[in-house]
């Protein structure tokens, strides 16, 4: 016997969107951990959007400085090339500010 089920519509198919704090860690984890596994595969180069800014809501200007940062602390990676692919001058100029600041 088969059920059927439909898709969740709406808010029932959002997740819960978490806090700044709690968005900055897993932000920064990503980003560590992306670069980890692009070491691991043996990739020259990476391309990062900014993580978490879209449907979670997290604030560009506080992800940009959370991802520069990650990527900075990861300088010893054999990736050689890590690159932050933006929509939109609200975030290349928060990630500008970001890089400038390190």
């Amino acid at each position: 016997m088969s059920s059927t089920r439909s898709a969740p519509s709406g808010t029932e198919a959002r997740r819960p969107r978490p806090s700044c704090s709690q968005a900055a860690t897993v932000a920064r984890c990503c980003h560590r951990r992306a670069l980890e596994l692009a070491a691991e595969l043996g990739c020259a180069s990476v391309a990062f959007p900014a993580i978490s800014t879209g449907v979670y809501d997290y604030p560009v200007e506080l992800a940009a400085p959370v991802a520069v940062a990650a990527v900075r602390e990861a300088l010893h990676s054999p990736v050689e090339l890590v690159r932050f692919v933006l929509f939109g001058d609200e975030s290349l100029a928060a990630f500008t500010r970001a890089l400038g600041e390190g």
